[in-house]
């Protein structure tokens, strides 16, 4: 596909990632129409991303027939969606549009969505990432997508600009679901990566000799991988990704088992674990700060 038939993209949501994966798609051709929290917030965002156009939600409706979220919840997707002031994406966008939402939000709240965009001829795809900034830097995020193939097969080129893995998850809100399961054990696997951190050094073994041994053995996991030296032994604690919404996550996960009515005791345990640290800390601290929490106690 050359660069002239490429679609229009309106982008809401130009933080650490979005505005990384929003220059991923002007690299690869597409026009892109921008927007985030503020007029003042885009414009900043959107010098960043050379060729990007700043845009509000009317210019963002107008223009482009694909329009992709990247927000911190649901609350907020339903604000830029159907809110009041400004007048949301819902009221405003032509019928056939396409919006995908790649936030981490609720899967049964996306599955509401979904229905009320259908009743006004809008598809509704979610799509959530993994990966971290690093990966949305360089194109390669995982991409989990759940939808009907009407609204997937038209934008499966312009998510592959933003992953290197595209991943079909089932209908609609399975994605969010996926992701949320996902975050639950990447939560729960820094918990025990910083347990068993601070249980070495406590008996006097050096923590980097500590994260060295975990990655050559069977307790490698990807935050003994690219978490413990790099955020906690550094003592940097800036990865990137809020504790805020790490708990907000776990919490969708562990919501959704009880939905299905499967106990999670381990999940409980953990929870626990980062609600302390949302506390002690705050939601905008970064989620590798879990590990004070573990010294404090």
């Amino acid at each position: 596909m050359s660069s002239v038939e490429k679609p229009c993209v309106g982008f809401v949501g130009l933080g650490k990632m979005g505005m990384p994966m929003a220059r991923q798609l002007v690299a690869n051709g597409y026009t892109v129409y921008g927007c985030d929290y503020s007029p003042e917030a885009t414009r900043r965002a959107v010098e960043k991303i050379p060729g990007a156009h700043p845009a509000s939600f009317d210019t963002i409706a107008k223009q482009c027939h694909i329009i992709i979220l990247m927000l911190p919840d649901s609350t907020s997707v339903e604000a830029v969606l159907f809110g009041s002031d400004p007048p949301g994406l819902a009221s405003q966008v032509a019928r056939g549009t396409i919006i995908i939402d790649m936030s981490s939000s609720d899967p049964s709240v996306t599955r509401a969505f979904g229905e009320k965009l259908a009743e006004i001829g809008v598809g509704l795809v979610d799509a959530p990432v993994s990966g971290g900034v690093k990966r949305a830097v360089s194109g390669t995020l995982s991409i989990m997508v759940g939808g009907n193939d009407d609204s997937i097969a038209p934008i499966h080129g312009l998510l592959s600009a933003m992953g290197s893995t595209i991943t079909r998850t089932g209908p609609l809100g399975s994605a969010h679901a996926m992701k949320a399961l996902n975050n639950y054990v990447s939560a729960a696997g820094l918990v025990a990566a910083c347990e068993a951190l601070r249980i070495g050094q406590a008996f006097g073994l050096e923590p980097e000799n500590i994260v060295a041994i975990l990655n050559s053995s069977t307790g490698k996991n990807n935050s003994t991988e690219n978490k413990l030296s790099q955020f906690v032994v550094s003592r940097k604690f800036d990865s990137g990704f809020s504790l805020g919404l790490m708990k907000k996550d776990l919490s969708i996960a562990l919501g959704l088992a009880k939905e299905m009515h499967i106990p999670t005791a381990i999940g409980d345990s953990v929870l626990d674990a980062w609600r302390a640290a949302e506390e002690r800390f705050g939601k905008g601290a970064d989620h590798t700060e879990i590990y004070k929490i573990l010294e404090e106690d």
